[in-house]
């Protein structure tokens, strides 16, 4: 795993094959094959598991089925868009038009990707001046090494889109100065992708108006179109006009013709300009060509440094997640996109129980335990913390497989499996109180013998090691499996290729992560909560306990079991 030890991972049920049937409608499974699910102990070891395993703060709880949610649980919608750098939002209709870009000022460096600032080159004081420039502080990139300058400070990015699309005329000239790029597009080869598809889009829109009426099903874009008004009207009159069915067309349709000149969208391939293109990346060397990065993150990819194009920032959404089952809404950020706070957010870690596994030290003078080598054949304490963060108290059932799955099994118990937690209540409402002295003092002979000479606990079986506010620390003992040592993490041959004396050595070999030592707990809660129910005739409602329980299944990560000599 990748989190260092020891760490906690808590299962979603959406990877049981049984839930994902029910969900989609396919027949329920029997009341035996029930029995026989529920019975049956999470391997952490298995390919599913690998796909329902995660961090408790990774996620979240639906108040109305009452389970755990994760990312393939909760369906995405998005809010609002908005830029990181201006935090202006975006209307949705000018997200598509845009290109799902900043339409103002805000525009990143094309080699570094940081963002830019718009400057001028001939300050005055006291009032604007110009032409101006857009730098960049991390690089020193500017538009200067494009030739690129600009006469205005307003409306940027309509300047720099007219750049890239090629245009040229008065119109442009007035808006944006280019020096030493060429912006003409009189010729085919120079023309821009957005230009060119403009043209083919315009010519073929023609064409296919011109020819729609041999074929009363085909729209003006060339799709089958059957909600067309006109195109049903059509339909009916096969049917429905008795003396024209039947009877031939007395005009000849015409045929669709490709696109024949500059106008109608032609371009041809010239060879002048690859030469000119080889030609410039000799002298310009590696040290002139745009990188892949840098070539993605431009509209239409350059091959050259001197033609990349500022580019306009990327858009961000805000998105609140609901339940797959119950469409109820888990997350919900707020409206403002200057907040980070949320409206909504119903996490996990405010519902479930938080377990914990810490090394036993119960003296100063124990010695410390490498999480790392576990020594085997040895029986180790470990600390199992459960955290109640609900303001109700609870009542904790643990279990635990007598060994672990796997090839090589280790021991687990669970001293005490079952007991009380508190509630999650303010500290200052137990300092106050004074009870806490009480209660301490009071479960001296419940959490375990104390030795009078060095003053060290000892567990005991079905005792707590110490209790909280809101936390129970009972004692896992583990006894860690022997595994052979002096051989290498391999993967298992295939089993077809496998003869007599290979196959004993690839069953001593150990296996991705096999000597990692997880146990899985099946953790349950009880809890008892206050439901205000109003009967009939009552004028007065009255307050009833409703018990609810709690079910789910985590894998503690204690370490990895050091190889031992056979």
């Amino acid at each position: 795993m990748s989190m260092p030890f020891p760490y906690t991972y808590y299962s979603c049920p959406c990877s049981d094959t049984s839930n994902s049937a029910q969900a989609i409608g396919v027949t329920a499974p029997s009341q035996q094959e029930d029995e026989e699910n529920e019975g049956k102990t999470f391997d952490p070891r298995s390919p599913r598991a690998n796909f329902s395993l995660f961090p408790l703060d990774c996620l979240l709880w639906c108040e109305d089925c009452h389970d755990v949610k994760c990312e393939r649980c909760t369906v995405e919608e998005i809010l609002c868009w908005y830029c990181p750098n201006c935090l202006f939002e975006t209307p949705s209709g000018m997200v598509k038009s845009d290109g799902n870009r900043c339409s103002r000022n805000c525009f990143n460096c094309p080699t570094c990707t940081a963002p830019v600032i718009v400057r001028t080159l001939d300050p005055v004081p006291g009032g604007i001046s110009g032409p101006w420039i857009l730098e960049c502080d991390y690089c020193s990139w500017s538009t200067l090494d494009i030739g690129i300058k600009f006469d205005k400070v307003t409306n940027l990015f309509a300047q720099v889109a007219k750049l890239r699309q090629g245009k040229s005329g008065q119109k442009a000239k007035s808006s944006c100065r280019a020096t030493e790029v060429d912006l003409s597009v009189s010729t085919s080869q120079n023309r821009e992708p957005e230009a060119h598809f403009a043209s083919l889009k315009a010519f073929y829109s023609s064409q296919l108006s011109k020819t729609s009426s041999s074929n009363p099903l085909l729209s003006p874009t060339g799709d089958i179109n059957y909600n067309s008004p006109s195109s049903l009207a059509r339909i009916m009159n096969l049917y429905t006009n008795v003396g024209t069915y039947g009877k031939k067309a007395t005009t000849k349709t015409s045929s669709m013709r490709e696109s024949a000149d500059i106008i109608e969208g032609l371009q041809l391939v010239s060879q002048k300009t690859d030469a000119a293109t080889i030609a410039k990346l000799r002298d310009a060397g590696w040290a002139g060509t745009s990188s892949i990065a840098q070539r993605s993150e431009q509209v239409h990819p350059s091959r050259f440094i001197d033609q990349l194009l500022p580019v306009p920032t990327l858009l961000r959404t805000r998105r609140s997640m609901r339940c797959r089952t119950c469409r109820h809404i888990l997350v919900k950020p707020e409206s403002k996109v200057q907040s980070t706070r949320y409206k909504i957010k119903l996490v996990a870690t405010h519902y479930l129980p938080r377990v914990l596994l810490r090394p036993l030290y119960s003296s100063p003078s124990t010695p410390r335990i490498d999480l790392d080598a576990l020594p085997p054949s040895k029986p180790i304490q470990f600390m199992l913390r459960v955290q109640n963060n609900m303001f109700d108290p609870i009542k904790v059932t643990l279990a635990t497989p007598a060994q672990t799955p796997g090839r090589y099994a280790s021991k687990v118990t669970i001293l005490c499996p079952q007991f009380d937690v508190g509630p999650n209540t303010d500290v200052w409402d137990e300092a106050l109180s004074g009870t806490q002295d009480k209660a301490r003092c009071s479960m001296i002979g419940a959490r375990g013998r104390a030795d009078t000479e060095g003053d060290v606990k000892v567990a005991e079986a079905g005792k707590i090691w110490d209790k909280g506010r809101n936390m129970t620390i009972v004692i896992l003992e583990v006894v860690c499996a022997r595994i052979p040592g002096g051989g290498q993490q391999k993967k298992p041959p295939v089993p077809g290729d496998w003869d007599a004396g290979k196959k004993e050595e690839a069953e001593e070999e150990l296996h991705e992560d096999e000597d990692i030592l997880e146990i899985p707990v099946f953790v349950r809660a009880e809890y008892e909560v206050d439901v205000a129910g109003d009967e009939a005739g009552a004028k007065e409602s009255k307050e009833t306990k409703e018990k609810r329980e709690l079910n789910y299944w985590c894998v503690l990560g204690v370490g990895r079991i050091a190889k031992s000599a056979v």
